[in-house]
Order: C-alpha cells, then sequence, then structure tokens
C-alpha cells in the first residue's frame, strides 16, 4: 500500500500488536514457600488470614503448576494496603505486576477494546497490561471495581466476566485483535472499598478476602517498619535529625488521626520530617529531635481530634451507637428530645428509609410496653419526640441502629440518663428481639478508639468475635443479648425491667452468656380469718 495512505498507519499499527504480543512467553514461578512467606511477612505486618490465603494458592500452585487463574478480591477501608498486597503477591510469585485501574470507567470498549473502525483504535487495558509486562501469566491488580460507571456506551463490569470467568477466559477475544487470547494464566486480583455496588454476576467470579482496620498496636508497628522509614529518605533526613518514640506516635495517632487505614497517619509523619528538614536545612538544630507526647504540639500544632463532650458524663437522650462505613468504623451518636405537641415523631440527620423505619419500630415498641414501662399513655398523644443524628451533612443508613434509637427514646421518655461508657450495636424489630448485624470488627475498633470498653451486641453476633483479633478482645468487654429489655438494664444508669415475661438473659463481663429462667412465685397458704 501506499505510504501516505491511512490504511497503511491502521494496518502497521495492528501488526505491531500482534506481532509484539508475548505469546507463549510465561515467567517462571518461585515454588520456594518460604521465600513468599517470608516476602509477604516483610512487607506487611498483621493479615494472618490473608497470607494464609496466598500461602494456600502458591502450595496449590506448586502441586499443579497447570492450575487456571483465580481471582481474589481484596474489600476493605482506603488506606489498608490492598494494591500494595498485589504488589507483594507478585513478589512473593516471582511475576510481572501491572495495575489496571477501574475507577470512573464508562465505557465497555476499555476492556474489549475499540473495533479497528473506529479512528484510533487501541486494544482493550487487560491486552496493552500484557504487551507491556511482556509475559503472558502476570499478576494484575483491577483496581476500585465498585466504583466502575455504566451507561449508552455499555457496562465495563459486564464486560469484565468473560476476563474473570476461569471457564471462558482461556479464550477471550478483544475487538482490535480479534484472535482467542489466553488469560487463563494470569492472577487476576480485584480491590473494592465495598461490596454492595457490585454486580451479583461480577462478584459471584471473586473470591472475597475482607480487610480490615488497623488497631493502634498494627498502626505504631507499621509506622516503625514502613511508613517512617520511607518518609525518611522521601524528605532527605536521617535518624540522627529525628526520632519517634512510642509515646509520640501513640499521641499521633489518638490526637491527629482517626482513620482505619494509614494514609493521614503517613502524611503526618511526613509533616514532622518536613518541620525537621527545614530545621536542619536552616541550621537551627544540632542535635536529634525525638517526637514524645510531651513536644508533639511544638511541630503539628493543637491536638485536632478531642474527646467528645457527649462521652465524658452519663446524660438524659443521649447515646453512643457505633455504624460502619465504607472507611471503616465510626462512632455515630444518637439524641433525643420530648416536647409538646401532638404525639409525632420528628427524624433529623439526613436518614434513609432502613434507618426511619427502625425509629418507627422502636418507638411502637415502646407504646405497646408503656404499662409495663410506667409510661403515662397520654404522654404520646400530647407530646412530640425529636429523634436527632448530628453531623446531619452525612447521610446516614443501615439496619445496625434500632437498639439505640429505643434505648434514648426510652431515656427521654422516664428521664433516665444513658451511661457514658457503653456503645452499642443492633436492629430490633416489633418483638423487642435484637437482630444481627454486620461489621462487628470495624465497629469495635472504632469504640476502642474513643475510649469505650462495653461493647452491647446481638446474641447472633457472637460468631464474629472470631474475626477479631485476641488483642482487641482482650481490651474490649462483648455483652451479646437477645432483647432490647436487656439493653435498657445494662445502658441506662437506674432502670430495673418489669416483668419480661420469661424473656431473660444476662450477661457477664467476659461475654458468657447465662439464661435466666423467669423464677414462679412461691405458693403461698391462704391467710387465716378470725
Amino acid at each position: 500500500m501506499h505510504p501516505d495512505s491511512s490504511e497503511t498507519a491502521v494496518t502497521r499499527t495492528y501488526l505491531e500488536w500482534m506481532t509484539e504480543m508475548p505469546w507463549g512467553i510465561q515467567s517462571d514461578d518461585n515454588k520456594d514457600l518460604n521465600l513468599a512467606q517470608e516476602i509477604l511477612d516483610e512487607d506487611h505486618d498483621g493479615l494472618v488470614k490473608i497470607k494464609d490465603r496466598l500461602m494456600e494458592f502458591l502450595a496449590v500452585r506448586k502441586l499443579r503448576p497447570d492450575l487456571k487463574g483465580t481471582i481474589l478480591c481484596f474489600v476493605g477501608p482506603p488506606g489498608t494496603g490492598k494494591t500494595s498486597l498485589g504488589k507483594s503477591v507478585a513478589r512473593a510469585l516471582g511475576r510481572k505486576f501491572a495495575r489496571v485501574s477501574l475507577g470512573g470507567v464508562h465505557d465497555e470498549s476499555e476492556i474489549r477494546g475499540h473495533r479497528r473502525t473506529y479512528v484510533g483504535a487501541m486494544p482493550g487495558r487487560i491486552v496493552q497490561a500484557l504487551h507491556q509486562m511482556k509475559t503472558m501469566n502476570p499478576v494484575i491488580v483491577l483496581d476500585e471495581v465498585d466504583k466502575i460507571g455504566r451507561d449508552m456506551r455499555g457496562d465495563p463490569s459486564a464486560a469484565l466476566l468473560e476476563v474473570l470467568d476461569p471457564e471462558q477466559n482461556h479464550t477471550f477475544r478483544d475487538n482490535y485483535m480479534n484472535v482467542p487470547i489466553d488469560l487463563s494464566q494470569v492472577l487476576f486480583l480485584t480491590t473494592a472499598n465495598e461490596l454492595e455496588p457490585i454486580q451479583p454476576a461480577f462478584r459471584d467470579r471473586m473470591e472475597i478476602i475482607h480487610l480490615s482496620s488497623y488497631t493502634l498496636e498494627e498502626k505504631i508497628s507499621i509506622s516503625e517498619k514502613h511508613l517512617i522509614p520511607r518518609q525518611l529518605e522521601k524528605n532527605g533526613v536521617t535518624k540522627e535529625h529525628v526520632g519517634f518514640t512510642k509515646s509520640g506516635l501513640k499521641a499521633l495517632i489518638q490526637g491527629y488521626t482517626r482513620e482505619a487505614g494509614l494514609r493521614q497517619l503517613e502524611r503526618e509523619v511526613g509533616s514532622v520530617c518536613r518541620k525537621i528538614a527545614r530545621r536542619v536545612a536552616e541550621g537551627k538544630q544540632k542535635g536529634k529531635f525525638s517526637l514524645t507526647d510531651a513536644n508533639i504540639q511544638e511541630l503539628l500544632g493543637p491536638v485536632k481530634l478531642l474527646q467528645d463532650e457527649r462521652l465524658k458524663a452519663p446524660r438524659i437522650g443521649v447515646i453512643t451507637g457505633l455504624a460502619w462505613t465504607s472507611t471503616g468504623g465510626d462512632v455515630l451518636f444518637v439524641e433525643a428530645l420530648k416536647m409538646p405537641g401532638k404525639g409525632a415523631l420528628l427524624l433529623t440527620g439526613q436518614l434513609g428509609d432502613v434507618m426511619k423505619e427502625s425509629a418507627q419500630a422502636a418507638l411502637s415498641y415502646i407504646r405497646s410496653r408503656s404499662e409495663a414501662f410506667k409510661i403515662d399513655p397520654e404522654a404520646f398523644q400530647k407530646q412530640d419526640i425529636h429523634l436527632h443524628f448530628p453531623e446531619g451533612a452525612i447521610p446516614k443508613d443501615g439496619p445496625s441502629a434500632g437498639l439505640a434509637i429505643a434505648t434514648v427514646l426510652l431515656s427521654v421518655l422516664k428521664g433516665i440518663p444513658v451511661k457514658n461508657t457503653i456503645a452499642m450495636t443492633g436492629e430490633i424489630d416489633l418483638r423487642g428481639e435484637a437482630l444481627a448485624i454486620g461489621g462487628l470488627k470495624e465497629k469495635a475498633l472504632a469504640a476502642l478508639r474513643v475510649g469505650i470498653k462495653d461493647i452491647i451486641i446481638p446474641h447472633a453476633n457472637l460468631k464474629d468475635l472470631e474475626e477479631i483479633s485476641p488483642e482487641v478482645r482482650g481490651k474490649l468487654r462483648f455483652h451479646p443479648v437477645k432483647h432490647v429489655e436487656e439493653v435498657f438494664e445494662m445502658a441506662l444508669t437506674k432502670w430495673t425491667c418489669p416483668d419480661r415475661r420469661g424473656i431473660g438473659h444476662v450477661t457477664d463481663v467476659k461475654g458468657a452468656t447465662k439464661a435466666k429462667t423467669a423464677k414462679k412465685p412461691a405458693k403461698r397458704s391462704p391467710a387465716k380469718t378470725k
């Protein structure tokens, strides 16, 4: 063809892609499991279950080299090391590493490629990653799969079904290449902050592995081994210029960061290093500066995160709940107030439908038990109740606030303060029974961050305590309950539940539940008449 023809450039580009693809080229896997374990331990602290799962994969790969590709999905809050874990897996396997960011992608051709009839047609991102790595069995991390968009140009998550299905991806066909491409030897890892936005069919192709929030001790350990050395090198200072004591790191984590991951912590460590670097460059510092809890405000200013006033003393109509968010667990305060009115229930705080229904169910249960609780039935007709969730700019929804709402409503109706040392999570039904919730580990860590040691949980969530590390369990006391009236006894300062109609489960502080049977009153002999 004539060299100036447009067809020449299109055909030449296509032939270059076809000839430069690494057809049949694969890197040799590392089969030394001890070396792989050392690499995983060197790169990441903790994450025991995840490392065990990866070591199982390597062991099966050693025994069965022709094993088809496995798709693992790391789900957890931002900054918990999902993408860096993919790099560690590639190192442990001895494979090349590629990262494909899917956040905001809404064009199907980004995955499958454009047809060659379009101007500027290119292969999809999967083929581009293989072309760049020069091997057919790299580790490819598909980042942020929960943030894939969709519009009239197609649904990229539907296009990924063929890529991630082990039964189909050995004959993956890219629109640009138009030949079968074997993806069965590729190890695909995906990352996401939450599972709900992911399509069910897409989620079914993946094995879900949850990464939870880091504890205070884990953050200190990771800071000493990874964050501080990296920031020292990045900012041109050494250990001879600045040192971080454990007390200083603890004050930094508790007073300046409140997060599930480590990103803000690394920023604050970098801020300390930059301020020391300026002092050294200006010649104002001669010796070594050691960061402690006493001098941390000298560099970072006043403490940003103080203890909330609502946690300092028992109050009427204020209770501490626990919430799960995509960025980790958090403390959720619930406030209630009664005032003259016509029996209306006012809800504020940008609540979703689920929480509105929880509030209505909690109020209905208390009204149904008003006689036992010695509440004047006319109070529900002549008073309005205002239920407020502070930080109204943040949308709130989820089935885990029913127990807290019922307790705060009873507190304001009876005028009894709620203990400030207890936090709770759990849903309620119309019979007052406590229903199971999710995200218990993140919620427990959130309570621990603000200094709360006693947590009320539904009895059905006892099985989830195994997911919490023994170090965290040793610092907290979990109180499982089966009925909301058990919560009233634990959370209200002066309250003894009336007749509970045989419902009763008393829990000791160690978390062991003892069934309590309703005792029948002893029969008395009839009074003798004179």
